[in-house]
């Protein structure tokens, strides 16, 4: 079977490389950096990605929250009138 990338039976050709021709590496950049380093590194990365969000205005902010009140307020009543209705039905069996 194959796709794209090549051939499940049958490694790419950069695979068939003998070991002996690889080199052995420690880690590139991330191995030179001590532990500070690659903290600071992942908060520099932390907010590039949230630079890249695109945060909701007051207005959809306003509207996403009431929706999910008056979503919530509706669950509350419906979870409300159930047990409301189980435990009449339960008192009403067993008295």
């Amino acid at each position: 079977m194959t796709d794209a990338v090549g051939s499940i039976d049958m490694p790419d050709a950069q695979d068939e490389a003998p070991e002996s021709k690889k080199k052995a590496r420690k880690g590139g950049k991330r191995g030179k950096k001590g532990p500070f380093g690659r903290l600071a590194l992942f908060y520099r990365q932390i907010i590039a990605e949230l630079r890249k969000v695109v945060w909701p205005t007051r207005s959809q902010l306003t509207t996403y929250t009431t929706v999910v009140i008056v979503f919530v307020v509706i669950m509350i009543g419906l979870v409300t009138v159930i047990d409301y209705g189980f435990s009449n039905a339960v008192k009403y069996i067993f008295g």
